[in-house]
């Protein structure tokens, strides 16, 4: 599996990739114009933090068995999003990027947030929805755009902006390579598949990428969320 994986690497910007339609990680829309003291929660290897303008004050949490463990994260706290271990009103701003699927109370997370950032503050998050199980056994669940708004509320924030990163057909495409790629991980004997599993990979990516272009997006079906919330 991890020749499969390295190999895979070195094709990760080309269409013969599985997760090419996916594009390279971007930072949330409005985090450049950020200010004061921003929180990362789940911040892995920081890569948010080039991101923000050189004037925040930059605090990286992550998880101890998931964070270390899995990640090589490397936060200035090992910590449990749903107990923070910071003061009432204490950060401008937090990140909270593909988190809230790894936690088994998503809503004591939101109230957690909202519970560290000043009245204002803003919260920028995200949620796979449509997305193949990850992180196992640290994977709990999936939010409908509805969920997401419905805990944030219940928080004391307020959705101010809420989209999904990818045209339908791209998310429809992402799938089906993630299907093909994913049926051979960790089987040795199943190698033999791999010259047929890439030229599908890439016509579908070419289709995918094509037709999104040409065909009308459906909001319902979502890779995932990316939510920006403020706190009331």
């Amino acid at each position: 599996m991890s020749r499969l994986r390295a190999f895979a690497a070195l094709l990760k910007r080309t269409p013969l990739h599985p997760q090419w339609l996916l594009g390279p990680r971007r930072p949330p829309a409005g985090l450049a114009q950020s200010s004061g003291r921003v929180l990362d929660i789940g911040a892995a290897d920081r890569w948010v933090q080039p991101h923000l303008p050189a004037t925040v004050e930059y605090v990286a949490l992550d998880y101890p068995s998931t964070g270390r463990d899995l990640y090589a994260a490397r936060p200035d706290v090992f910590a449990d999003a749903a107990a923070l271990p910071f003061a009432d009103a204490s950060f401008d701003g937090v990140i909270c990027l593909e988190v809230l699927e790894h936690v088994a109370a998503p809503a004591t997370v939101a109230a957690e947030i909202a519970r560290v950032l000043k009245p204002g503050g803003t919260a920028w998050i995200s949620m796979p929805f449509l997305y193949p199980l990850h992180d196992a056994p640290y994977d709990y669940q999936r939010y409908t755009e509805f969920g997401l708004r419905r805990d944030l509320s219940g928080a004391g924030m307020d959705v101010v902006a809420l989209d999904k990163p990818l045209h339908a057909i791209r998310a429809a495409g992402a799938l089906a390579c993630l299907a093909i790629a994913g049926s051979l991980l960790g089987r040795s004997d199943r190698v033999w598949l791999l010259p047929f599993a890439m030229p599908m990979v890439l016509l579908i990516n070419i289709a995918a990428w094509s037709l999104s272009w040409l065909w009308p997006d459906w909001h319902h079906f979502a890779l995932g969320h990316n939510v920006q919330a403020r706190r009331r």
